[in-house]
């Protein structure tokens, strides 16, 4: 299977996983998993083809580890980025004294306004490293990395939880606790 197809597979994943389940008729329980021979049935259904092989790969592969299995490998959900409701069992962290936020240079004054919102998400990510933030900001365009003091977060009583992949998670960051990068 040629990295075009792993890559539309993957995002069709990311559709169905974190957004619309309903587009091929699976259920995601109050955990956001789903049986894996439903998904797979009703992705080839959907017209989507591809097997459990190529699942394996996709979520053993993927570089941003989007994607998981339960313990007994017959589940799979998204790792975080739900835009539905979904409780991922997470506990609350104290996080590192910086985290970091990238996006694009045109939000930069919307979030000097306001702080960062989660929006239609159900947390706003952060980076441990500004390299990732960077990569993330140029999906926005030409990137803007904000250093958020996370630390200090934490001691006024914000909740952060760290991700299956690494990445943090708070449901708010007001403009106080930003600092703009150097």
């Amino acid at each position: 299977m040629s990295d075009k197809q792993i890559t539309h597979i993957s995002k069709f994943l990311s559709l169905v996983l974190r957004h619309q389940p309903e587009t091929i008729a699976i259920h995601l329980d109050q955990n956001g998993w789903t049986d894996v021979d439903d998904l797979l049935d009703k992705a080839n259904n959907y017209g989507i083809s591809f097997d459990r092989e190529i699942l394996d790969h996709i979520v053993a592969t993927n570089s941003k580890k989007r994607f998981a299995f339960n313990d007994t490998l017959d589940k799979i959900r998204a790792s975080q980025g739900h835009s539905i409701e979904i409780e991922l069992g997470y506990t609350n962290q104290k996080p590192p004294e910086i985290l970091f936020h990238g996006t694009g240079e045109k939000s930069v004054q919307s979030i000097l306004n306001t702080g960062i919102e989660k929006r239609n998400r159900q947390h706003v990510h952060l980076s441990s490293d500004i390299e990732t933030a960077i990569k993330v900001g140029q999906r926005h365009g030409k990137p803007f990395v904000f250093r958020v003091l996370s630390e200090q977060m934490h001691t006024d009583n914000f909740e952060f939880f760290i991700s299956d992949n690494g990445v943090w998670l708070t449901d708010y960051v007001p403009t106080k606790y930003l600092k703009q990068n150097d």
